[in-house]
């Protein structure tokens, strides 16, 4: 059984380990392995938590926490109604909140994630959701070459969650 968390109660987290806000917001992640992969990597990287909607996304099934190795059960989730309305939420509170896609106008490498800070990366198909997008501060890259364009979500996020690690420190 997932203990849901309420989203504001991430920041109290990161403020009770004395760190930056490092949260990640899940725009409409639908396959389960890539759910518990980007769950797995979370944990590993330190993020206070993770946000997701509760409708139109997959949510913790059997499957998300198998693939994720229990960190399903460790990582603390927020499920929202909407996505815009809790990025500004997160922004409200001094949150600069980046989304994460292949058109990004900012090398996700390039920029200051030191401070409290929320990705978002959307869904497999679709990407960001464009109010989703309009909210954001910027939208992030991650640099490419070859003739194949886009990375699986769960293997961007974890490119970008350990970029955050490696400028903490």
């Amino acid at each position: 059984m997932i203990n849901y968390k309420d989203l504001l109660d991430l920041l109290d987290i990161a403020k009770a380990k004395n760190e930056p806000p490092f949260i990640l917001i899940l725009d409409g992640i639908e396959d389960p392995h890539n759910f518990g992969a980007i769950l797995r990597t979370a944990f590993a990287a330190g993020v206070h938590g993770i946000v997701i909607r509760k409708a139109r996304q997959v949510q913790v099934t059997d499957t998300v926490i198998k693939v994720s190795t229990g960190a399903a059960t460790t990582v603390p989730i927020a499920r929202v109604a909407n996505i815009a309305e809790a990025i500004s939420k997160l922004k409200d509170q001094g949150i600069v909140v980046k989304g994460v896609e292949i058109d990004g106008t900012e090398v996700y490498n390039n920029i200051d994630l030191k401070i409290p800070i929320a990705l978002v990366v959307g869904s497999e198909g679709k990407g960001l959701a464009q109010l989703v997008k309009k909210r954001c501060d910027g939208v992030i890259r991650i640099p490419m070459k070859g003739k194949i364009n886009s990375l699986n979500a769960s293997v961007a996020t974890g490119i970008v969650l350990f970029e955050v690690l490696r400028q903490r420190g």
